[in-house]
């Protein structure tokens, strides 16, 4: 039986949670930008596929329909003079 010391000292251990938190992190923005959009096939996938982030980070910087009006945490741009 293996020690629970020594599996939380493992490598892979906290490779699992960084990758846990960062694919949560993702899909929240993606999740939340696809519902504001009022996109439901997007918000769809997005709930159900699970990539690490990839899928959410190609929708929020390529697909979002305010990709241009708004930076992912829903804060208006500011255009440059």
């Amino acid at each position: 039986m293996v020690s629970y010391l020594t599996m939380l000292s493992s490598p892979s251990y906290l490779l699992f949670w960084f990758a846990l938190i960062w694919a949560v992190i993702w899909k929240g923005f993606a999740l939340w930008h696809s519902a504001r959009n009022l996109q439901k096939k997007w918000f769809i996938v997005l709930l159900v596929v699970n990539t690490l982030g990839v899928l959410e980070i190609a929708y929020l910087f390529l697909f979002r329909k305010d990709r241009f009006k708004k930076d992912i945490l829903g804060r208006k741009i500011k255009k440059k003079k």
